[in-house]
């Protein structure tokens, strides 16, 4: 106890908590500018190029690598533990379990995006902006949850609560007779389709979502996200593009054009052709001369998959759909340093300072402020918004940036934390099974604990060594925690995510 008494002083002088509630600044510029996301799937921290990659893991990024190079290359970019929950946050600019979304989303289950949710679309939409999304949605099915219903023009991708290996659910079915003698055409048509969305009308079936489509899907969605921006751009109107495409997630079927060519199986051809296709916006925003004024975002929405996907390995030769997370422990699914900080790469040509590095603490959820205040509007202050303005670490005005702390969900549980260099786990990640089949990741136990366990990241990036002795260091993030419970009396949670306790409420 004497150690709180000595330290709660200057703890609390220099703490500042996570802000959680609606914050914005005036614009910066007069012409608003186009905004460009690309959203890889379960990269890794290390695998590009820029951040100790590429080349070395038989997967060359260059035009990843040049990206780094003419903007900012962030390298404490952190997330939530896997994709439905790291989606919802950077559409909202909230903790997943602010909108029950804490868990990855499956279909047949009630978690799914809320009405009232307000999303990036719709701050985009409300700014004047023509808005689109061509690829993984995975915020839910529903009518309510599309992306039409929140503030996208435009929706062309997989089926909007799957991911990208539901292409293989009627290859499963199929060959596991799960439904006995059904025609194969007849499960085709009631398996996953592709899907498109005009504005808030209807989804509309374009056809079946294969293992064929899945290999070309990116090269598709890419054409589409090139002629979305010069259709934009010969208007004269800015836009939101929003490309969560496939490079990284399991199956990693690469296209013909890519098929053998890293030196590491499908995983490595999908690294290059995911590099190949940003460098194919990157040209188009050159030829339409616009790269001056767009803002142009290439992310990854977790960390990379373990060894368990190696289930994904068509030809057992032991290839794993495997991403590397560079020092960090964990794999995708977990609370881990390694599942929740991965790659963030922005470039704003005349704001942001080209091959600078960012240390600074920035969640997901930090785009939907920093990008009001950019737009120079107001975010709603009917709910709590987790995320904080950074612009400031943008234009390189500040190093530490706004941020300090973070809290990681799964489910209803609050299993982790972070404060500056110092990483709490409140719930302990177990591997479930023996021998082969022990797995982690989405697949790990969290069992609980009557103390939190401690690390120094910046010592210890890969959490191999407890800090017994720095207890003390959990005062600040017991404060956040105490912030972000007053935040949810004032603005209640719906149920959270869950599909095993069927004891209590499934989602909302």
């Amino acid at each position: 106890m004497f150690l709180k008494k000595i330290f709660i002083g200057m703890l609390a002088a220099s703490f500042l908590a996570t802000p959680v509630f609606a914050q914005s600044a005036p614009a910066s510029t007069n012409k608003k500018p186009n905004v460009v996301f690309i959203l890889a799937d379960n990269v890794g921290y290390g695998d590009l190029g820029s951040y100790g990659g590429g080349e070395l893991r038989g997967a060359p990024t260059p035009r990843a690598d040049e990206l780094a190079k003419s903007g900012l290359r962030l390298t404490q970019y952190l997330v939530e533990p896997a994709c439905t929950p790291s989606r919802a946050a950077l559409m909202t600019g909230q903790y997943s379990i602010r909108n029950g979304l804490s868990l990855v989303a499956e279909p047949g289950t009630p978690n799914t995006l809320s009405a009232k949710a307000y999303t990036m679309g719709q701050l985009f939409k409300d700014a004047g902006y023509s808005t689109a999304i061509f690829g993984k949605w995975h915020l839910g099915g529903a009518p309510q949850s599309l992306p039409g219903a929140h503030g996208f023009d435009q929706y062309y991708g997989i089926p909007p609560d799957t991911s990208w290996d539901s292409a293989a659910y009627v290859q499963m079915a199929m060959q596991t007779h799960s439904f006995g003698n059904v025609p194969e055409k007849v499960l085709y048509d009631k398996g996953p389709w592709i899907n498109q969305q005009k504005g808030n009308g209807p989804l509309e079936r374009v056809k079946p979502y294969t293992m064929a489509v899945r290999a070309e899907i990116d090269n598709e969605i890419t054409d589409k996200s090139i002629a979305f921006m010069k259709q934009q751009n010969a208007a004269g109107k800015p836009f939101f593009l929003y490309l969560p495409f496939s490079m990284g997630h399991s199956p990693n079927l690469p296209s013909k054009q890519f098929a053998g060519k890293s030196r590491i199986g499908q995983y490595g051809d999908k690294m290059m052709e995911g590099d190949y296709h940003v460098g194919q916006v990157m040209d188009a925003l050159k030829e339409m001369n616009i790269e001056d004024n767009t803002i142009l975002v290439f992310a990854s929405d977790n960390g990379g998959t373990g060894q368990y996907f190696m289930n994904w390995d068509r030809l057992g030769l032991g290839a794993p759909d495997m991403g590397s997370n560079g020092p960090f422990r964990g794999d995708l699914g977990e609370p881990t340093e390694g599942a929740v900080r991965t790659f963030c790469i922005i470039r704003w040509p005349g704001h942001i300072a080209p091959g600078s590095t960012s240390y600074a603490m920035f969640s997901t959820m930090d785009f939907m402020p920093t990008f009001a205040s950019i737009l120079g509007v107001k975010l709603p202050t009917d709910r709590a918004i987790d995320g904080v303005n950074q612009l400031p670490v943008l234009k390189g005005e500040s190093t530490k940036g706004n941020r300090e702390s973070l809290l990681t969900f799964i489910g209803p549980d609050l299993v982790a934390g972070r404060w500056k260099q110092w990483r709490y786990y409140f719930k302990d990640m177990a591997r479930t099974g023996t021998g082969q089949q022990m797995v982690g990741g989405i697949y790990a136990n969290a069992a609980p604990m009557y103390y939190p366990k401690f690390y120094n990241i910046e010592m210890d990036p890969h959490e191999d060594l407890q800090m017994t002795n720095y207890g003390w260091t959990a005062e600040p993030i017991f404060q956040v925690i105490q912030e972000y419970l007053a935040s949810v009396k004032k603005f209640p949670n719906p149920p959270p995510s869950n599909v095993t306790n069927f004891s209590q409420p499934l989602g909302r």
